[in-house]
């Protein structure tokens, strides 16, 4: 490791003195700090949002996150561990890891999500799923969330889905706010390639649907329309620490404290 680039979300208070700190902290260390052109990995200092922004932007170099308040969950390092992480970075202990991103209709890549929801509100969407080419079932829900591994964590979590794991080789699909008591998130291998197609409404109210990606609208569906979405080919490439635990950082983050009863 030479050359770090830092990509910071100067909106966060605190950011530019953290900034200013950190790149003295990497000169210390022997890194070369660079601003713009070739780097071997890119910091991305602020919070989620900011890592997600980094990988999108940087898309064949390795990411680490520094987290500055909020959750944090894919910037786990903590402003307490910054100057050890750079530290481990100059001494070359860390991995890394390429993880899975899905795509919208071959185009639209998402490292967290890709969520269709309805854009008409207090309508339901009715939407048909399909897997591998054999209909999976009918929704009326909200919209449908197409979460990665480590998106497992963002807004499928809050939508009821299940945590999966970094390099658990699967994606879920949770549905938000389901019209059904027994329709429930669908773990499926990362493989598996869906299409969605957008179904008329019985009260003759028009159709809309958004398609979004890691937050971004990227397509509007109508009545009758079909997204697919599939493993993408490309990954995105994430730097992990010496010593990363992810069922410490889930433990840490999501305030996993075990039970009270003895």
């Amino acid at each position: 490791m030479e050359r770090v680039s830092f990509y910071a979300n100067m909106q966060k208070a605190g950011v530019a003195e953290a900034l200013a700190a950190l790149r003295a902290k990497a000169a210390e260390l022997g890194l070369c700090v660079v601003a713009g052109g070739p780097c071997d990995a890119v910091v991305a200092l602020g919070g989620d949002g900011t890592f997600l922004r980094a990988v999108r932007e940087f898309p064949d170099v390795p990411v680490l996150g520094l987290n500055l308040g909020g959750l944090g969950y894919l910037a786990s390092v903590g402003d307490g561990g910054f100057a050890d992480a750079l530290a481990s970075l100059a001494e070359g202990r860390y991995a890394v890891a390429e993880r899975r991103m899905l795509e919208a209709d071959g185009r639209f890549a998402a490292f967290n999500d890709i969520v269709l929801t309805r854009e008409l509100s207090g309508h339901s969407a009715r939407l048909d799923l399909v897997a591998d080419g054999k209909l999976v079932t009918h929704y009326m829900a909200d919209g449908l969330i197409f979460a990665t591994p480590m998106g497992s964590t963002a807004y499928s979590l809050s939508a009821g889905g299940p945590v999966l794991m970094p390099d658990s080789g699967s994606f879920v699909v949770t549905p938000m706010n389901p019209h059904a008591l027994g329709v429930r998130p669908l773990v499926v291998p990362d493989g598996v390639r869906f299409s969605v197609t957008v179904r008329p409404r019985t009260d003759g109210n028009a159709v809309k649907v958004g398609v979004y990606a890691d937050g971004e609208n990227v397509l509007m569906l109508g009545e009758g329309e079909t997204v697919e979405i599939a493993k993408s080919a490309r990954t995105a490439k994430t730097i992990v620490l010496e010593g990363y635990d992810p069922y410490e950082v889930l433990a840490r983050k999501l305030g996993w404290s075990g039970s009270n009863v003895r």
